[in-house]
Formats: C-alpha cells, sequence, structure tokens
C-alpha cells in the first residue's frame, strides 16, 4: 500500500484530531450519506464513470453467457466453464459498481436503453469457439485499459472508488491471461 508523503513539519508535531468539529461536521448535510465534505474528486465525473464501467460489466456478462450457451466443439467443455465463471464474476463487478454509485449518491443506470452506447467494450458475438475467445479477450483488454485510465484519474481523490476499481482491474487481466491462454491451445 502507498503511504503518504510527510513533510518534516508534519513528521515533528503530534497527531490530533478534533472530534468535536467531526461529530459537528457529521451532522451537518446528513441526507449525503457516505459523501463527507471531505470527499475530494468530482463526484459527477465519478459517477458517470462508474456508470460507463456498470454498462461495461453488463455488456460482458450478457456477451459471457451468450458464449457459454454457443461454445461448441471439441475443447468447448473447458472454455464454457471458464464462460460461465467469468460471467458470473462480471455480475459481481457489475454489483459492487451499482452499489459504490448509489454510496455516493447517484443511481445506477440500468436501463438496456443506450447500454452499448455507455459501455466501453463492445457485444460480439462470435462464430467459432476462437472467435469467442478473441472477443472476449478484446474485452478483457478494453476493460483493462478502462480501469487503469479511472484508477489514474481518480488518484487519491477518493481511494474507496479507487481501491474497488483497483480489485475489479486485477480480476479482468486474470480473465485476459485465462483467455489468451485458451487461444493459444486453439
Amino acid at each position: 500500500m502507498e503511504q503518504a508523503t510527510r513533510t518534516p513539519q508534519q513528521a515533528n508535531r503530534p497527531f490530533e484530531m478534533d472530534v468535536k468539529a467531526i461529530r459537528a461536521k457529521a451532522r451537518k448535510d446528513i441526507e449525503s450519506g457516505a459523501v463527507t465534505d471531505t470527499y475530494r474528486a468530482d463526484r459527477q465525473t465519478v459517477l458517470k464513470l462508474l456508470n460507463e464501467a456498470l454498462a461495461t460489466e453488463i455488456v460482458c456478462v450478457l456477451r459471457y453467457k451468450r458464449h457459454y450457451f454457443m461454445a461448441r466443439g471439441l475443447n468447448a467443455e473447458p472454455v464454457a466453464a471458464e464462460f460461465a465463471e467469468h460471467a458470473t464474476q462480471e455480475q459481481q463487478h457489475a454489483d459492487m459498481l451499482a452499489e459504490r454509485i448509489v454510496q455516493l449518491g447517484g443511481e445506477p443506470n440500468l436501463s438496456p436503453k443506450g447500454l452499448l452506447d455507455r459501455s466501453h467494450s463492445e457485444y460480439v458475438e462470435g462464430k467459432s469457439l476462437e472467435e469467442m475467445i478473441k472477443e472476449n479477450l478484446i474485452a478483457e483488454r478494453i476493460a483493462i485499459d478502462s480501469y487503469r485510465q479511472m484508477i489514474e484519474y481518480l488518484g487519491e481523490q477518493d481511494s474507496t472508488t479507487r481501491r474497488m476499481l483497483e480489485e475489479i482491474l486485477a480480476v479482468e487481466e486474470e480473465h485476459a491471461d485465462d483467455m489468451s491462454d485458451f487461444l493459444a491451445k486453439t
């Protein structure tokens, strides 16, 4: 975990917390829920990014589910099982993103209308098992780059969202590695 850099003045002074001020601020503007006045990110931009990530995950769920059901051929069984596992994990990511959107005072956009427009990845069906694997690998690579850019944008402004995105990114990297391994075997 990255530690914040402390100036010499900060290192030499004792830690003090004004609990009375924290309590008073907590009672103010309580309808904002988890978003306090110390939240430093542009909340509207973060909500937009999270809703785009949510759309991306939903598109990935749908594509993986289709590929799971449509996988055919001699080597299809282990690949189909991987597609099903990835669909489940992508749904978990979507749920995490939707929960965070609500925590930040937004509304998760789950409308099918415009879903592909909001999504960073595409929905390509693929005809053969190899095409399905390639399309999933491409989608994972898109997700990886998208999450990296979002994480970089957030920096230290919203550490909770950043950590969640880092967790999702790690799984997306595993998914890309899985698809790459299958592609090498075809």
